[in-house]
């Protein structure tokens, strides 16, 4: 069985769990950890879960409110930590007493019941890194902080089974916010965060009758609305926009069975 929960996401902070269980032994992975050490183990508390628990956390890339608090709870609990080796390097080649592991695009990595599958994205960052994730059976896919979906990112994440998905902001939000011009050239470049148009027309080339879960993450605060998502999620996807599910900040989501 594969499951996911968000524990929250957006630009203060994002981190997933991910679940596999197979055999009544359970593999628990955090992709992300982008809160201090004490929000991230409430966040871990609310879904029944203690640092220890955890197999593996895997980092996308070097930015705060991806990595955080990484390195102090790989340390403190003992849990291995994966990211490419661009992102290492970014954050110092800081040491992980051993626990460091280093991710690649397209070479998959096997831990318990979980297989996961890196592939890069274009983002401002080292080497940032998206996955793939499966048991076996169903198929999760990742995508967050990429400012355009390339054929390689299509190709990654063909056939899911649920997916979680970027939806940053509101074009003409972001065009009419107190943002510098700099920021928002940032933001709505090409390496920057996908805008609401951009991640509903990823959505509906990765919609197919499999696809079970669509998740809207890493929603701008100052420029962009949940109802907007939402309403351009049921477009590409279809069914009602009241029913789709977006990620909040705060809260993130409740465990979703893949």
């Amino acid at each position: 069985m594969l499951r996911f929960r968000s524990l929250g996401s957006g630009s203060t902070g994002n981190a997933t769990l991910v679940e596999a269980t197979s055999g009544g032994h359970t593999t628990r992975v955090l992709i992300d950890c982008g809160f201090t050490q004490r929000h991230i183990e409430a966040r871990l508390a609310r879904a029944g879960l203690v640092p220890s628990m955890l197999d593996a956390i895997f980092i996308t890339h070097e930015h705060g409110d991806h990595i955080g608090c990484a390195h102090a709870l790989s340390r403190r609990a003992g849990v291995p930590v994966w990211m490419s080796e661009g992102t290492w390097l970014a954050t110092g080649a800081r040491d992980y007493g051993g626990r460091l592991q280093l991710a690649r695009d397209g070479e998959a990595i096997d831990i318990g019941a979980l297989r996961l599958q890196p592939f890069t994205v274009p983002h401002d960052a080292r080497e940032p890194l998206q996955l793939r994730c499966t048991d076996g059976a169903r198929h999760l896919g990742v995508l967050t902080d990429l400012g355009h979906a390339t054929p390689h990112v299509l190709a990654a994440l063909a056939g899911l089974d649920a997916l979680l998905l970027e939806f940053n902001h509101d074009s003409e939000m972001l065009a009419n916010s107190a943002y510098p011009p700099f920021l928002k050239r940032r933001v709505g470049g090409d390496w920057g965060h996908l805008s609401n148009a951009a991640a509903a027309a990823i959505a509906a080339r990765l919609q197919h009758s499999a696809l079970r879960h669509l998740v809207a993450a890493h929603l701008s605060e100052q420029n962009n609305r949940p109802e907007l998502v939402r309403q351009l999620m049921a477009q590409a996807v279809g069914g009602h926009h009241d029913e789709m599910l977006t990620a909040t900040a705060a809260e993130g989501t409740p465990w979703l069975d893949v």
